[in-house]
């Protein structure tokens, strides 16, 4: 699973996602990418689960890149707890999204398959996602 080796703070506080993210918005590595339309916290479970799709169904052809790193510690308190007593113990990771980021990218495979495998990893996401092309892209 993805998760940072160390963390300045073992509990974060769960700020804001309004408006869209400008960084992280544009294709920089590969020909193909999927992009967030919404808002989300993606866990480190469904961001491995929608990379094994993706890499499995291109058949280990070319090459993926994860854009976005899940180094916010989602915290919980145990089941049937009383109110108070302050804040639960870290229990995972999770990357905030916000519309426009891109999760995804891939090179080195045809458009039919590309299209397919990040179908395929935007099943096992929680957003709502958009498939790009890069502009200079040749079939």
């Amino acid at each position: 699973m993805l998760q940072p080796k160390k963390t300045k703070y073992r509990k974060t506080q769960r700020g804001k996602m309004k408006g869209n993210d400008h960084r992280g918005a544009v294709l920089s590595f590969g020909s193909f990418g999927l992009k967030t339309l919404d808002e989300a916290w993606l866990t480190d479970k469904q961001l491995e689960a929608a990379r094994v799709a993706l890499t499995r169904h291109m058949k280990r052809e070319g090459q993926v890149w994860i854009r976005v790193f899940p180094d916010k510690p989602l915290t919980k308190k145990p089941a049937e707890v009383r109110m108070g007593k302050g804040k639960g113990n870290p229990e995972g990771w999770v990357a905030p999204v916000k519309p426009g980021r891109i999760l995804f990218e891939a090179e080195g495979v045809s458009l039919p398959i590309a299209k397919e495998a990040m179908q395929l990893a935007a099943d096992k996401l929680p957003v709502h996602t958009k498939f790009i092309v890069a502009r200079d892209f040749k079939a």
